[in-house]
């Protein structure tokens, strides 16, 4: 199981740890409309899921910003940023960052995402930063879960696996 820490505490990760070559696991989350949403809604596209803690820190908000900007021309690609935060938040957060098309969905209602990820930090009811690059077939590319919480991924890494599908 993937080790994280946060602020630089232990956490206990609940769910399955998905690995490279994995079939990508389906899951139920909401849309900022409180839509449901799950993963085949992207079936036949290249996704890259960029998993936060909480959109309203900088550390996330920086994270939700880069993989936007930095992915907005890779063709048949959707870039899903998921949290624990509720939809209004994430539909302000959008708004006063102006990015509207930014696709940011909850996992508030039942952590569907965070167990079936295995990203549920238990001690907090967050989800750890992490990110996951899925192909066309949800078969998955790319795997990072940070080890601590308050740093950035590996953003480089992260699009080199999603460019080279």
């Amino acid at each position: 199981m993937a080790k994280v820490t946060f602020k630089g505490n232990p956490m206990t990760l609940i769910g399955d740890e998905v690995k490279v070559g994995d079939q990508a696991p389906d899951f139920s989350v909401l849309d900022t409309d409180l839509s449901e949403v799950k993963l085949s809604d992207y079936d036949g596209k290249k996704k890259l899921i960029s998993v936060i803690p909480s959109i309203d820190t900088g550390v996330c908000s920086t994270q939700t910003k880069t993989f936007n900007e930095r992915v907005a021309d890779v063709d048949n690609t959707a870039v899903l940023t998921i949290s624990n935060d509720l939809p209004f938040a994430q539909k302000r957060w959008s708004a006063d960052e102006g990015l509207d098309n930014a696709v940011t969905l909850s996992d508030h209602k039942d952590l569907s995402f965070g167990r079936n990820y295995g990203v549920v930090m238990e001690e907090l009811r967050l989800l750890a930063r992490s990110v996951f690059v899925i192909d066309e077939n949800n078969k998955v590319v790319y795997v990072e879960y940070v080890p601590e919480g308050t740093d950035h991924p590996n953003y480089d890494k992260a699009i080199e696996a999603l460019e080279s599908i």
